[in-house]
């Protein structure tokens, strides 16, 4: 449940001055030059960093239009693959209940149909991806990989959409732009660039959880079958009488977990830049059916003090001897698409898309996902782009929408007036469904505020993982940070031992070490005219050998 923070909200009291004040009263900051951000309107960008919510948790509120006209325009800016998750393959499957949640009925936590019956199955369609790179890039590449799945239930579609690891760069949609450009490449260049990504991570120390995951051998995934899932951000159930809890979601191979370190990644990737697709395609083929069993965390609704974190950030994990993993399905994965660009690149996801007893929680980045990703898609496939049957729900559908670009059906009832597109009508139009139960209804006060939430704790989990991980895995991440690091300028690499050392002393000190081993071999640290692609080293040197070592021909 939404609740006040610093005073604020119910009882009146003044919110805590912006950060563009001064603490004693209204002192404007230096004035704007021609470098100041500004929206496209022209308006000073005062607040770059927080969306407008109501308290520093949230929710976020609708009239954010600094943050609207930022993602409507970062959603459109490549035609027409994705500008994230170009590159995807995907497969036909099913989905079967447990009925139950752990050791209890699901219904005390959803109402949700899809999960109610032990057995009951339900179609879906899994899109994985990688984030970054475009649509033919190499699959071994450092990044990111989508997990997206495409849910046909009785009460229309919903779509789980995450990624293979379960935290993120961020906990703040204004900055999902930003992040974004900062790894995709040079808009001069046209390269990716580490100098630029370490620039934008140097500045935003949420990141460094997801970024110790990302650099190690995590950051790459053996192929699709064996990755985890995760919809990384907090999502609520709530039951027939509309009480709500928050929930994560989890999806765990049943083929084991595998990762590749950068120097196997590079050697698949010589040989076969297609390998993940290749592997989905041919186990499907042969009838090794890859599954995943799908675990939730429960939390109640509350702001839960006794944690060192604010459980709505997706830059951490619920811990889980507080928060078990309740396993409440499976997937299997048994059918191939029959043309990939029907299917696999047709199908359109977004986060608002839930059914009865799943809902919002007032996660900043997942609020601001839920306008971004649909907003996407009519973009980039067309305003119908649920009448494609990659993407209509498998049951009747009835509404009085109309018209549009590439509108092949009318969304009318048997028997409808069809002189009536709106309601309410008493001609024999549409009419709204029956309640299936009492609403969720949960309460929500607070000044509107552009702040960051209270407990960040940047490091602390970094610093977790970094201990967790086996010596290998911390070998090849330092190996990944200190080759791209290596030709970034000295300011940002200093910037960055900071912050690894606030993780963990021994982790900023393995970097540092390796950065000055690397200056003592003669090679050129914080000096290069550009950077290197995350966890890649001899670009540069490629360049050359591509020149002197190839064969020389006469024309014809």
């Amino acid at each position: 449940m939404a609740t006040n923070n610093n005073g604020n909200g119910q009882n009146g009291n003044q919110p805590t001055p912006s950060p563009e004040f001064g603490a004693t009263g209204l002192q404007p900051q230096d004035q704007p030059t021609d470098q100041t951000l500004t929206t496209r309107q022209g308006h000073p960008l005062y607040n770059n960093q927080n969306v407008r919510t109501v308290g520093n948790r949230g929710p976020t509120t609708l009239e954010n239009y600094p943050f609207l006209e930022k993602i409507s325009h970062f959603d459109r800016e490549r035609i027409p693959e994705r500008v994230v998750h170009a590159r995807g393959a995907g497969a036909h499957g099913v989905f079967e209940a447990y009925g139950t949640v752990g050791d209890e009925p699901v219904s005390k936590y959803t109402r949700a149909k899809l999960f109610q019956e032990k057995g009951k199955q339900t179609p879906v369609f899994v899109r994985f991806s990688s984030v970054i790179h475009g649509g033919h890039s190499p699959e071994t590449l450092r990044d990111p990989r989508g997990f997206a799945v495409k849910f046909y239930t009785e009460d229309g579609n919903w779509d789980l959409v995450g990624n293979n690891l379960k935290v993120f760069f961020i906990r703040d949609a204004m900055k999902f732009p930003d992040l974004v450009h900062a790894f995709k490449p040079d808009p001069l260049t046209n390269r990716q660039d580490g100098e630029r990504i370490f620039d934008f991570i140097s500045n935003t120390p949420d990141a460094m959880h997801m970024i110790t995951f990302l650099f190690s051998p995590w950051g790459i995934p053996a192929n699709y079958r064996m990755m985890q899932g995760s919809g990384v951000n907090t999502y609520k159930w709530y039951n027939d009488k509309g009480e709500g809890v928050l929930v994560k979601y989890h999806w765990e191979p049943l083929q084991g977990i595998k990762n590749l370190t950068q120097e196997q990644a590079e050697q698949i990737q010589a040989k076969n830049f297609n390998h993940a697709t290749q592997d989905l395609y041919e186990a499907i083929e042969a009838g090794n059916f890859p599954q995943w069993e799908l675990l939730v965390q429960i939390m109640s609704d509350d702001e839960h003090p006794e944690l060192d974190f604010d459980p709505l950030d997706d830059t951490k994990l619920w811990p889980t001897d507080k928060f078990p993993w309740l396993p409440v399905g499976k997937m299997t994965l048994n059918k191939n698409p029959e043309n990939y660009f029907h299917e696999v690149e047709q199908v359109a996801f977004g986060t608002g898309v839930l059914v009865d007893g799943l809902d919002f929680s007032d996660d900043k980045m997942l609020q601001g996902r839920t306008f971004s990703y649909s907003d996407t898609q009519r973009y980039r496939v067309g305003t119908n782009y649920l009448q494609l049957p990659i993407n209509a729900p498998k049951k009747h559908v009835a509404t009085n929408q109309r018209d549009g670009q590439m509108q092949y059906r009318v969304d009318t009832a048997p028997g409808q007036n069809p002189h009536v597109n709106y309601e309410p009508s008493s001609m024999n139009g549409l009419k709204q469904a029956p309640s299936p139960g009492p609403d969720h209804t949960p309460y929500v006060a607070g000044n509107l505020i552009r702040q960051p939430i209270d407990r960040t704790n940047n490091f602390g989990q970094a610093g977790e993982r970094y201990r967790m991980f086996e010596d290998w895995e911390r070998d090849d991440l330092i190996n990944n940070l200190v080759n791209t690091l290596k030709p970034v300028k000295k300011h940002i690499q200093d910037k960055m031992i900071e912050l690894f050392t606030q993780c963990d002393e021994d982790y900023g000190r393995r970097v540092r070490e390796g950065l000055q081993q690397a200056a003592s071999h003669g090679e050129p640290v914080g000096n290069a005219p550009h950077g290197e692609p995350q966890g890649v080293t001899g670009t540069h040197e490629a360049v050359k050998k591509a020149e002197q070592e190839s064969h020389e021909a006469q024309p014809y």
